[in-house]
């Protein structure tokens, strides 16, 4: 009898033919029982693997799902997780080529940057506190390999959390000058708002949604490290983006950060 084929391989592969064709593809969730996630990041694991092998670096984490109305809309009660690799960092203000990007969107979010591991079975609040080097501004351009967009939280966790690029800002800032729950956010394209929040948007305060990282790190084998870079999550909703758009995104006590987007 012929085996059948292996729905975790063959799902991946679906999102790396979308990645390497620049076309989207159908949802994996066909592929993998209904709600089952250790399934779906399986699925993201069999690409990071791949891909660190074909040397991409990772360079840290980012949170998805971190407000409890996308939670509510996709029926989960909790984040998801992504990874980062080097080559998803833009500088602030330079120019992105929309081939890097797919069906992108963009978010105001908080990144922390990591100055100790994070690797204690019963992490605190203060561990994570005392272990953060600074936080920066960010925007998180997100994306989808599932075409418009139409995805379940097995989708999106499959797809590494929907990620697509990040740019953040360059004047580090100390968590002791900050206050992370009431930072407000505003984002603009081209002098239009189009986005406002606040730190308290994104599980109550980002560093929250950060311990809630930390800790399903440590509990799944692969523990945050020193130089880690975590985009935390959402600080309002997010806004689609076109070639020839500037993005701008000021958050209260950080400072701003731009993503431009090539004609």
């Amino acid at each position: 009898m012929a085996r059948q084929p292996d729905p975790i391989k063959t799902a991946a592969q679906r999102i790396r033919n979308a990645v390497k064709s620049g076309r989207p593809c159908k949802p994996i969730r066909d592929l993998i029982k209904a709600g089952d996630l250790d399934a779906a990041y399986a699925i993201q694991q069999t690409n990071t693997d791949i891909w660190i092998e074909e040397g991409r670096r990772p360079v840290g984490r980012k949170i998805g799902l971190t407000a409890k109305s996308v939670q509510k809309q996709l029926g989960v009660d909790q984040p998801d997780y992504g990874i980062l690799y080097a080559d998803m960092e833009v500088v602030d203000g330079d120019e992105i080529d929309a081939a890097r990007l797919m069906q992108a969107k963009v978010e105001g979010e908080i990144a922390l940057v990591l100055d100790n591991d994070l690797v204690n079975e019963q992490l605190t609040l203060v561990d994570l506190m005392d272990s953060v080097a600074y936080a920066l501004p960010a925007i998180e351009i997100v994306g989808s390999r599932i075409a418009k967009w139409d995805i379940t939280i097995l989708d999106t966790i499959a797809d590494n959390a929907s990620s697509g690029l990040y740019v953040l800002g360059t004047r580090p800032v100390g968590l002791h000058e900050l206050d992370l729950r009431m930072c407000g956010m505003v984002m603009e394209n081209k002098g239009d708002q189009v986005s406002i929040g606040a730190g308290v948007a994104c599980l109550g305060n980002p560093l929250n949604a950060a311990l809630w990282l930390a800790r399903k790190m440590v509990a799944v084998g692969m523990p945050l490290m020193a130089g880690d870079t975590i985009m935390t999550g959402a600080l309002g909703p997010m806004a689609p983006v076109t070639p020839g758009d500037v993005v701008e995104v000021r958050i209260g006590g950080l400072g701003s950060v731009r993503a431009v987007f090539a004609e």
